[in-house]
């Protein structure tokens, strides 16, 4: 069996994820939700969690606020070790188009 991350950083991305998360829960996979934290407050996301019946994110690294380059640098360093301990088969994430 795969083991599974799901990434996830703002409330827009939690709603588009939640199909996926529910299947996985619905599938018994080996998965888990790492949750960037980019918004400001951890409290309003939660609320979309429970709203749409989520578990809560295995990991939530709290980057907050700041300016893309150190939203950014945050993120990367976060994930990375948390990747490189969980070490997923599978890494899924919505991209923003543009």
């Amino acid at each position: 069996m795969h083991r599974i991350a799901i990434v996830l950083g703002t409330r827009p991305e939690i709603i588009k994820m939640s199909p996926v998360i529910r299947e996985c829960e619905q599938q018994n996979l080996d998965y888990f939700v790492l949750h960037t934290g980019q918004h400001y407050s951890y409290n309003m996301d939660r609320v979309f969690f429970e709203q749409l019946e989520l578990p809560e994110a295995k990991y939530n690294l709290d980057v907050g606020s700041g300016t893309h380059a150190e939203q950014t640098g945050k993120i990367l360093i976060g994930v990375e070790k948390i990747l490189q301990k969980e070490k997923p088969d599978v890494v899924l994430q919505k991209v923003k188009r543009t």
